[in-house]
């Protein structure tokens, strides 16, 4: 099978008109009319330790959530870590692909994947994109009310996170509860609106905490946390779609950020 049948396959699922104005997502390099797809790596970011990793399991294909390529370059020296990273994938014959906020606003996406872990059921967008089925942020609902602190020992057990970042604690139960994964805060306001008792996203600013209190559950788990069953998504369309490709889940953890 080509790459570029893998790569249809994920775009069918998630096509890349659905991404945000800023974004790079799609086909980030490689010859993927030419290259039979000997293997694919799917991670959340490529970094050169992956890019090794890749090579070593024999894997031509990268799948990545976040686009290699985000800015532009001006220049290909080996100056920093993607230009180094782009040289070498080319030697290697490596193709690298990025299903980003497409992915993050396609129907069975990154969202309804949180949604997923917490155990969600009635989910759905609650910002959509004008004439779509996609939108920003999904919204659902427990199996069962919990009050705001067991919510957040949920979250904390279910994504593996050593400490949520919070507001007040509600004084009411959680029911209803919002996702954005990623950098979700531009989303909290209409989280509200939405009547969602809690807003679970991946990283937001210090002064949109304030004057929420007791109006909803701000839960920040850190951006690699909230998207790191991505990964998952891409496993389940490419086995679906395309039968017989070989699926590598990384075994390298790119989150950049430590916790001491």
């Amino acid at each position: 099978m080509k790459i570029k049948e893998v790569i249809a396959a994920l775009e069918r699922f998630a096509p890349l008109p659905l991404q945000e104005g800023f974004d790079n997502a799609g086909l980030q390099l490689g010859l993927t009319e030419a290259w039979e797809v000997s293997g694919a790596l799917l991670c959340l970011d490529v970094t050169e330790n992956v890019l090794d990793e890749a090579i070593r399991k024999g894997c031509n294909l990268i799948v990545s959530h976040h686009p290699l390529i985000f800015h532009k370059l001006a220049s290909i020296s080996g100056s920093n870590f993607v230009e180094r990273i782009v040289m070498r994938a080319i030697e290697n014959h490596v193709a690298i692909v990025s299903m980003h906020t497409n992915m993050d606003n396609a129907r069975g996406g990154v969202n309804f994947k949180i949604a997923e872990k917490l155990g969600l059921h009635d989910v759905d967008f609650f910002v959509r994109k004008e004439g779509a089925d996609a939108g920003s942020g999904v919204i659902g609902t427990l199996p069962q009310p919990m009050a705001a602190a067991e919510f957040i020992r949920l979250l904390k057990e279910r994504f593996g996170v050593a400490c949520v970042m919070t507001n007040e604690l509600l004084q009411r139960p959680v029911s209803r509860v919002a996702i954005c994964g990623g950098a979700g805060g531009f989303l909290l306001g209409d989280a509200e609106k939405a009547g969602a008792d809690a807003f679970v996203t991946g990283e937001m600013h210090y002064h949109d905490y304030f004057d929420h209190e007791q109006k909803i559950q701000i839960c920040v788990i850190g951006h690699y946390q909230s998207e790191q069953f991505t990964n998952e998504i891409f496993r389940d369309i490419i086995e679906r779609e395309c039968p017989g490709v070989r699926c590598c889940m990384t075994e390298t953890c790119t989150n950049p950020i430590l916790y001491f």
